[in-house]
């Protein structure tokens, strides 16, 4: 007698026949960190269903993963929180200037909000199911790409902001000013506005200051974006943007006034 299969093995079967037939990515090299064999054991399974995705190794603590890690970088990875020895959020600080993508694996949703303040692209409860491992990748795979997109690109030409539950590159050009608003930081841009939660003072220490000045506690703007000089403040794109008395100064030596 066959064996029915439920709407989710159907699902994900579809999409991948889908994917296969009709979409081009690039492979993404990934680890499996995870202290419980049976979360192992699921995630690479389904990872193994997945075309663009190749594991490169499954470690059950995070201080071997970080070791390999030194020595080979991954494009992906598949991270539990609670591990002995290292967890999966002082795994994640220590990897900030790899540019790693982290998919977070866990059982407790009480990690959220300090999970997404890392920047990772997902978080994953289990049990995962395979349309949710697949949305996660899918993010994890929009990331990637971005990277991929324009060799042209230097890596410090550009930053990734989440924009709701996606993280998107934006090139330094593109921005023309930012602004503090509460918990968050606005990027402006002439396309769209990003709000980003974070503090300008991060906002300052990612953007290069050759290009950008901040003008007001809570104004950062790109130098070459200013049309004109007003007292009290200046006009980016026809919007009025205030100079404080204590940023002036710093200002005015930066500008090419004749």
């Amino acid at each position: 007698m066959p064996v029915r299969q439920n709407w989710k093995t159907i699902f994900f079967n579809r999409y991948l026949r889908y994917r296969i037939i009709y979409d081009i990515h690039y492979t993404m090299t990934c680890l499996i960190i995870d202290d419980n064999p049976i979360a192992r054991a699921t995630l690479s399974q389904l990872a193994s269903q997945v075309k663009d995705l190749n594991v490169i190794c499954e470690y059950c603590n995070a201080i071997d993963a970080y070791n390999h890690l030194q020595a080979e970088e991954v494009d992906l990875i598949f991270l539990d929180i609670e591990m002995p020895e290292m967890s999966g959020l002082e795994l994640t600080r220590n990897l900030r200037n790899k540019g790693t993508i982290i998919v977070f694996t866990t059982s407790k949703k009480e990690y959220a909000v300090e999970a997404f303040e890392l920047n990772v692209a997902d978080y994953l409860v289990k049990p995962v199911t395979p349309a949710r491992f697949l949305q996660a990748v899918s993010k994890a795979r929009e990331i990637n790409d971005s990277k991929k997109e324009d060799v042209q690109v230097k890596a410090d030409e550009f930053i990734f902001v989440r924009d709701s539950s996606i993280t998107r590159r934006i090139r330094f050009d593109e921005i023309l000013y930012a602004e503090a608003m509460g918990d968050y930081v606005k990027f402006y841009t002439k396309a769209k506005t990003y709000a980003i939660h974070g503090t300008l003072k991060g906002a300052e220490e990612k953007l290069p200051s050759a290009n950008f000045i901040r003008v007001h506690r809570s104004y950062i703007i790109a130098m070459d974006k200013i049309d004109t000089l007003q007292e009290g403040g200046l006009v980016i794109n026809g919007q009025f943007l205030p100079i404080a008395d204590a940023y002036r100064k710093s200002l005015n030596s930066r500008m090419n006034i004749f």
